[in-house]
């Protein structure tokens, strides 16, 4: 749990409010489902959760999976993922982000067909 000046903020809270974010991002379609983590499997975790959080040396760690759009460079959705992500968890709970790792885990192909 991150906790500022008392208050107490559960990682759970913490992904979702990165999630929102990300999904604010032009270029973001939707979360994707990372790969396994065989330690995660064993331990009880949610497995396939797209965001992760967690407090290193008193800071947050952010961990993205993404689906982009097709035709987005994929360069600029993610480094604008960073750094929305990035403010947004800081203005809203206080707590200093250091990293906020985006993996582009697919691309959406579909035609939007609009008649």
């Amino acid at each position: 749990m991150a906790t500022t000046s008392g208050l107490s903020i559960n990682l759970d809270v913490i992904e979702s409010m990165a999630a929102l974010a990300a999904l604010e991002v032009n270029g973001v379609c939707s979360m994707a489902a990372k790969k396994v983590d065989i330690k995660k499997a064993f331990s009880g975790k949610s497995v396939f959760k797209p965001v992760s959080a967690e407090i290193k040396n008193g800071a947050v760690v952010i961990e993205l999976h993404i689906c982009i759009s097709k035709n987005v460079n994929a360069k600029q959705v993610a480094e604008a993922v960073q750094a929305g992500v990035k403010d947004k968890v800081q203005s809203m709970t206080n707590n200093a982000v250091t990293k906020v790792n985006v993996h582009v885990a697919a691309i959406d192909l579909t035609e939007n067909t609009e008649d």
